[in-house]
């Protein structure tokens, strides 16, 4: 993905730092949108297009670190970069531990923001990208049936076919059935792949049937 392709979404209840950065990053060829409030981004946020937002922290009512706080309860993956002119060090640091990337003072340098746009989009690009893997393995876990996905289970926590067999009840044979469905239906052909795939689900942390 094209990181010029995505939106800058820009946050500050002064126009004259909205229309500075918008400047600023129009000119590095950024996509902009620009809002005075965070009410005001909030109603009109969307969650699929990818960006990265610019946020001031002090602005009155639903200040910076609230509208942090909304994103995240929103399970948002939009990267959060605070640019202000009353930040503190403890407030930084809170800022960074519910997950922004990083805190600027104004007036800020034009090039350690871009920076750090820079390196916010790439995360998130890179996120999105994992994201949708899940989604897809996600979507190839659901077509299993429930004793397929005991047998998953059980072959990703490394338990051989005669041992799954007698923890499930079942014959050796039909064990060997449906796991060989488990790897058709899960698109792969090694037992590497199938382990690399339900870990990304999160399958294999929790202790298999018979345990």
């Amino acid at each position: 993905m094209n990181d010029l392709g995505c939106r800058i979404y820009l946050v500050d209840d002064d126009p004259s730092v909205l229309k500075a950065l918008s400047r600023l990053l129009s000119s590095a060829g950024y996509k902009t949108a620009q809002f005075s409030s965070a009410k005001q981004f909030m109603e009109c946020y969307d969650a699929d297009e990818p960006g990265c937002l610019v946020l001031d922290l002090a602005m009155p009512g639903f200040n910076g670190l609230d509208l942090q706080r909304w994103l995240m309860q929103s399970n948002s993956s939009l990267p959060v970069i605070f640019l202000t002119g009353h930040g503190d060090v403890p407030t930084s640091v809170r800022a960074i531990k519910e997950g922004a990337l990083d805190f600027l003072m104004k007036p800020v340098n034009d090039e350690e923001l871009l920076r750090a746009i820079r390196e916010a989009l790439e995360g998130e690009s890179a996120l999105r990208t994992e994201r949708a893997k899940v989604v897809a393995i996600q979507t190839r876990l659901a077509k299993l049936t429930p004793r397929e996905c005991e047998v998953l289970e059980c072959v990703v926590s490394g338990r051989l076919n005669k041992q799954i067999a007698d923890v499930l009840g079942t014959a050796l044979q039909t064990i060997k059935v449906h796991r060989a469905r488990v790897m058709r239906k899960m698109g792969v052909r090694s037992l590497a792949e199938l382990v690399q795939l339900a870990a990304r689900a999160g399958i294999g942390r929790k202790q298999p049937p018979g345990s």
